[in-house]
């Protein structure tokens, strides 16, 4: 078992001496069998008793003749050690009690409950407002006439051009007379003008016979 506390001697016949209590029960006198022998003539040969309790080391008196002191005041029954306490066994011998492992820890006595410490209740976070929606500028109106920006424009599809009515009249005419003439000389020969068309005849300067 490692040694949590320690006895380290203030004055007696082995000054500076440490002692670790490294036993559930350690006997204190100036017996050499004891746990911790202390040979001086003010220390009974069973003087006191340490037994370990949870986390610290309780020391009773055995009856000694010159009593043993905690903090230099007389014990009569148990006494609960913590670090820092000197433990006296007539008027020559002091030793100093000390936390082994960490001198500065303080230990917490059997005879003092616990305090419990109540959690700490962390106001509720306040909610943040919700952030206002951006605004997102409407956009421009069209007008006719008018492109939208990054439109190619349509070719212009070009219109057919119309000819005029009279050039259209002017067209058959020709090709009307053009066939009549045609038919005049063909025909002719075979006199047969006067047989067809005899109206149309005197319109083309001749006449039947």
């Amino acid at each position: 078992m490692a040694a949590n506390f320690q006895f380290v001697m203030r004055s007696g016949p082995n000054t500076g001496k440490t002692y670790p209590l490294e036993a559930p029960e350690i006997i204190i006198g100036r017996d050499a069998s004891n746990g911790i022998a202390i040979n001086d003539a003010e220390i009974s040969r069973k003087h006191a008793k340490l037994s370990l309790h949870g986390f610290a080391y309780v020391i009773q008196d055995l009856g000694s003749t010159n009593g043993t002191f905690v903090n230099r005041q007389l014990i009569s029954g148990t006494q609960v050690l913590n670090a820092g306490d000197t433990v006296s066994f007539g008027e020559n011998v002091v030793l100093l009690y000390e936390n082994a492992m960490d001198p500065n820890a303080t230990i917490i006595p059997l005879t003092q409950a616990p305090k419990i410490v109540a959690p700490v209740r962390r106001p509720d976070p306040t909610l943040a407002p919700a952030p206002s929606p951006a605004y997102t500028p409407a956009p421009a109106p069209v007008y006719s006439g008018q492109m939208l920006a990054g439109l190619v424009p349509m070719a212009e599809i070009p219109v057919k051009k119309k000819f005029p009515k009279w050039l259209i009249f002017l067209i058959v005419f020709l090709v009307v007379i053009g066939a009549i003439v045609v038919f005049f000389l063909v025909i002719d020969q075979l006199n047969l003008w006067c047989k067809v068309v005899p109206f149309l005849v005197p319109l083309l300067g001749a006449t039947c016979a």
